[in-house]
């Protein structure tokens, strides 16, 4: 009778600690590098962009006269 209720202590003793134990489970955490293309408005700020326009408009304004100069012939 003492040999079964050790066994019986054992086997529940077991039991419950396997029972109630979380399984592990294992995260598994992939980096990946993403490439984006970027234009060249974004890449630039908007500074550089108005310089662009007023450069732009200068270009134009200096054609002109060049092509007024040119035509005095």
């Amino acid at each position: 009778m003492k040999r079964f209720f050790i066994t019986a202590t054992l086997v529940i003793a077991t039991v419950s600690f396997t029972s109630c134990r979380e399984t592990e489970t294992k995260e598994v955490v992939k980096e990946v590098k993403v490439e984006t293309e970027t234009t060249t408005e974004e890449a630039e700020g908007i500074l550089e962009r108005a310089a662009k326009e007023v450069d732009k408009e200068v270009n134009e304004e200096i054609n002109e006269e060049i092509d007024k100069i040119g035509n005095d012939d």
